[in-house]
């Protein structure tokens, strides 16, 4: 599993991507954050932005074109509200699109899909930029397609409506509602463990529960719902995210536990566990390209340099393709403590078996040799080794 390229978790945001280049973005709380936080506005401009042209007369054809050809217009936005204001205006006139395409064509006509497709998209899009209005279409058109004799159609229909549930919960964040909308994404899955798209959704789903509060008791009763459904798909893509689950659930069970530390250590021999025996002892999944992660090494040094003689040990699982990188950075950096580096077809091997999908990801271990917490970032480690090694020396 190799984590370059893949999104790392940002402070407020993930991603539900839905099939016909749909994108709903739920807004979560700041919480184990992956990334920097957020950047700054660009200051309003009084230069005109791109603009879009009014909607011409057409056959459904030729709006569908003309929708298309907006996509890439002529003039660039300079500014994040021109970007905004210019999407927000596509998105208008694709509804106005897709309404005329769909009073000039029967629901069995190939157009009838494509601009019913691209109504739930603009919708979307529209409800994003806080049009509440849109918002209750989307839902209302969407449930109109429910039974739709296009099946790929209806299925776009019911993530859009899961979706639209999630993105209410999440803004809200009250998650009553949660169990049954993760019962909601499980029937889906359980209608079609081959549909891609509606796994993704799903994992999507159980990854952003995961992000809130008190939600891994949620994420994991996804996890074990969604996981075996996964495993009966015939799509390795799927599989793999079903692989991905079941190294979730090991993951977010260690509390309590104690953790399989193996691997090789930079100079290539293979690191004894046993070193660990009664201390205490911070796992670090990390990589010298993740911004994230190297912004919490001064932090790190420093609790190293404090707590170490009292028992404290870090261990680092580099998840780096470029070892002469890696062996620079740690060098350049005077990293005290034990890197454990694998490079395999399938990414780091420890990485795959505890399902990390995102780092930096910390995981302390008490003397006992038993997980006590995944959250020990920041302020938060050095705050636990003063309770965990209060009785040292």
């Amino acid at each position: 599993m190799a984590l370059r390229g893949s999104p790392v978790r940002t402070p407020a945001l993930a991603a539900f991507v839905i099939a016909g280049g749909l994108i709903a973005v739920v807004t979560l709380p700041s919480v184990h954050a992956r990334q920097p936080g957020a950047v700054e506005a660009a200051p309003e401009t009084a230069a005109a932005g791109p603009k879009v042209p009014p909607l011409p007369e057409g056959t459904p054809e030729e709006l569908l074109k003309f929708v298309t050809g907006l996509r890439e217009p002529q003039v660039r936005p300079r500014t994040r509200q021109e970007m905004m204001a210019y999407v927000r205006d596509v998105a208008a006139v694709s509804v106005q699109a897709a309404d005329k395409i769909l009073a000039q064509v029967k629901p069995d006509d190939k157009f009838h899909a494509e601009a019913s497709k691209l109504k739930l998209e603009s919708l979307m899009m529209l409800s994003r930029t806080g049009d509440e209005k849109a918002a209750a279409d989307m839902a209302t058109f969407a449930k109109s397609l429910l039974e739709s004799p296009n099946v790929e159609l209806a299925k776009e229909a019911r993530r859009l409506l899961l979706v639209s549930d999630a993105q209410q919960m999440f803004s809200s964040r009250s998650f009553d509602a949660a169990p049954a909308i993760i019962k909601k994404a499980v029937d889906l899955v359980a209608a079609d463990p081959d549909d891609v798209q509606t796994a993704m959704l799903s994992m999507q789903l159980a990854n952003a529960l995961e992000q809130v509060p008190g939600g891994e008791k949620l994420s994991v009763a996804a996890y074990e719902a969604l996981g075996p459904l996964f495993a009966k798909s015939t799509k390795p893509q799927v599989k793999q995210m079903g692989e991905s689950f079941a190294g979730k659930l090991r993951l977010l069970s260690l509390p309590g536990k104690p953790m399989e530390i193996k691997g090789t250590l930079m100079d290539g021999t293979a690191f004894n566990p046993k070193t660990l025996a009664g201390k205490v002892v911070l796992v670090d999944f990390w990589a010298t390209w993740c911004g994230p992660c190297v912004a919490e090494i001064p932090n790190m040094l420093e609790q190293y340099k404090k707590y170490h003689d009292k028992g404290f040990e870090i261990v680092g699982i580099s998840l780096d393709d470029d070892r002469e990188a890696l062996t620079k950075f740690i060098a350049d950096k005077e990293i005290p403590w034990p890197i454990l580096h694998e490079k395999t077809e399938g990414g780091n091997p420890l990485a795959t078996f505890y399902g990390i999908t995102g780092i930096p990801q910390f995981i302390l271990i008490g003397r006992d040799g038993n997980v006590v917490t995944l959250d020990a970032r920041g302020e938060k480690l050095g705050e636990r080794l003063a309770e965990l090694l209060k009785d040292a020396g």
